[in-house]
């Protein structure tokens, strides 16, 4: 569990930025510092005056993390970048994308447009950006017209040509009228192919020309137009400005950089490997990796194991992969990448410059991470692993990977659902958890309910199939004792499979006190991780029934349980809701009561009473 206050004491002095999460390990801040250490603690300090927006702020957060940087530009920097990628609840003066306006052209016409743009869209647009000056960009757009005579204007070309007059922009020679049909498709996209060019920083020329019009005018006492030649010549170069942090290159990169466990005392070493996002230029985020290597392995052979691993799993492949040191294996893994991406992929070890800064920082960061976390990793190792091997060494199993657990759950005693949740090496994984609405069972009936879930369950029944469904639990861990665990057996038995299963026996407080395996009740210590571990898998299976039953309820209760009555139409059931608001009202009233309802007689009155009165109560 995160210590706050223990966590405080390990902050550096440096730089950097902080990211701050809340319950649902959301990112609900982002801020940047001088000194980490100084301005984080600020936040729990109960003498400072926080105003009431951090202060409520505080009350949410539940862990941190930092990035260290080389200095509170590159951290200010990083800090954009994050509250723009994230949008933290809590930046709320920084998260506006009014802050980082981007210029959009329109490509995908057939007179295409330059506009302002609050925000990048797949619509087949060119953007460039985003700029950190909104004034800047509507300057450098006015100026995109002016010098190259595009359109402004919002109509459909071709198919409105000739149907209006050419606007004010023609008359004053800032737009060439392809709305009248005065310049064609092909002409006035070699402007276009210029505004682009413009665009992507190719303006040294254009800078050139405006600034010999800013002399020829100031020459000629014509001092307005020499401060507006002026004032764009700024505009431009505002655009053109790149951040330090990231002044290389735009293209997508990542950066790599491993820290590892020099404990000697240890088998087995631990190690964390840090990698930087860098998309458009800009660095957007990080995130980090923990890996277990065996005593001896090199830093370099982490990283080369890491490659292999990490760029198997993931959609995306950046042009260059930027790593901490030389690898063995490095021409093949290019070779492997490019084929992937169909597109030329670099692995570079940086010896120098702003590259080799930034893989310097991310090892750093792997450090800190590495120091910081020791000890959590193996706490939280003995709550998910550790707590798997005490419960194979009471089974007398080895090998347990993934374990499932059932249970059922009634809705006011009429249906039932089942669920399943799923935890492999001690851990949930709820991308396999599944929901049975009960369809063969009627009534509550737990025993055959759990029935037919494990039978659909391991016969793939109807069209319920999925992916996950092939594979087979090394455990199935049973809401019950003896009654469950023998319904289980009796489904694998039937179904020709060989799984163990044990029940988690309940004491007089629903409370689980042991494990029911081979017919024999094995007492645990209620203290150990094991115990703690299947108490978390049952709660998880109830939990997720339960959910299943209110979403159901909250649904379909009214209309399932009065429609099922026979000679109970819509009619009839919109006026015992009338009158009695709910159904536990129409289960608790008379005959007599029932019959003095508009629309209801006497039979149908006494066909409702049957209903809810011959029913079996729920369990």
């Amino acid at each position: 569990m995160f210590q706050i206050e223990e966590e405080l004491k390990k902050l550096p002095a440096s730089p950097g930025v902080y990211i701050m999460h809340g319950e649902k390990d959301e990112i609900i801040y982002v801020g940047k510092a001088v000194s980490l250490k100084n301005r984080v603690r600020q936040y729990f300090q109960s003498s400072r005056n926080k105003g009431a927006k951090i202060e409520q702020m505080v009350t949410h957060i539940t862990r941190f993390e930092y990035i260290v940087t080389d200095s509170e530009l590159e951290a200010l920097v990083l800090e954009c970048n994050l509250i723009k990628e994230h949008r933290p609840k809590y930046n709320t003066m920084l998260k506006d994308d009014k802050s980082y306006p981007f210029i959009k052209v329109t490509v995908n016409e057939a007179y295409p447009r330059v506009l302002f743009a609050r925000r990048m869209k797949k619509d087949k647009a060119r953007y460039f950006g985003p700029y950190t000056s909104a004034g800047a960009v509507k300057d450098v757009i006015e100026l995109v017209r002016k010098l190259f005579k595009v359109r402004s204007c919002n109509r459909s070309l071709p198919r409105d040509c000739g149907k209006d007059r050419p606007c004010l922009y023609y008359h004053m020679k800032q737009c060439m009228a392809p709305c009248q049909g005065k310049i064609s498709p092909e002409e006035y996209r070699k402007n276009i192919n210029e505004v682009l060019r413009f665009l992507n920083g190719d303006f040294e020329q254009t800078i050139e020309e405006l600034t010999d019009k800013m002399m020829a005018a100031s020459e000629e006492m014509r001092f307005e137009d020499a401060m507006e030649y002026r004032d764009l010549i700024s505009s431009i170069r505002k655009i053109g400005e790149r951040q330090k942090i990231t002044s290389y290159g735009e293209e997508d990169k990542d950066i790599i950089a491993a820290a590892m466990d020099e404990s000697m005392d240890l088998k087995d070493q631990d190690a964390v490997v840090q990698v930087f996002f860098v998309r458009a230029g800009k660095l957007i985020g990080r995130e980090h990796y923990y890996l277990h290597v065996a005593r001896g392995d090199t830093k370099a052979q982490v990283l080369s194991s890491f490659l292999k691993q990490f760029y198997a799993g993931t959609p995306f492949i950046p042009r260059e992969i930027i790593i901490q040191k030389e690898i063995e294996d490095a021409a093949l893994i290019e070779e492997w990448l490019s084929s992937r991406k169909k597109q030329k992929v670099y692995i570079r070890v940086p010896k120098k410059g702003t590259k080799e800064k930034l893989v310097e920082l991310a090892a750093e960061n792997a450090r800190m991470v590495l120091n910081k976390d020791r000890e959590r990793i193996r706490r939280e190792e003995g709550r998910t692993i550790g707590a798997v091997h005490e419960v194979e060494n009471w089974l007398g199993l080895t090998g347990l990977n993934r374990m499932e657990a059932y249970d059922i759950s009634n809705i006011n005693g009429f249906e039932s659902v089942g669920s399943m949740v799923v935890y492999e090496k001690g851990k949930p994984k709820p991308s396999d958890y599944r929901k049975f609405k009960l369809k063969w069972v009627q009534g509550p009936n737990d025993y055959a309910s759990m029935e037919e879930v494990l039978t659909r369950r391991f016969t793939h029944e109807g069209k319920d199939e999925f992916d996950s469904f092939s594979i087979m639990p090394d455990l199935i861990l049973m809401d019950g004792g003896r009654g469950q665990v023998n319904i289980a057996l009796k489904v694998l038995e039937k179904l020709g499979l060989n799984i163990p299963v044990c029940g988690m026996v309940k004491d007089d407080y629903h409370r689980t006190r042991g494990i029911y395996y081979n017919n024999v009740e094995i007492p645990v210590d209620t203290s150990s991780e094991g115990f703690k571990l299947i108490t978390r898998i049952q709660d998880e299976a109830h939990r997720f029934a339960i959910e299943y039953h209110r979403s159901l309820r909250s649904r379909e209760q009214v209309h399932s349980v009065l429609d099922d009555i026979p000679g109970i139409g819509e009619t009839r059931r919109k006026a015992l809701m009338r009158r009695f608001r709910s159904i536990e009202n129409i289960r608790d009233a008379s005959v007599e009561e029932l019959a003095q309802t508009e629309s209801m007689n006497q039979k149908s009155a006494q066909q409702v009473y049957d209903f809810f009165h011959s029913r079996q109560p729920s369990q």
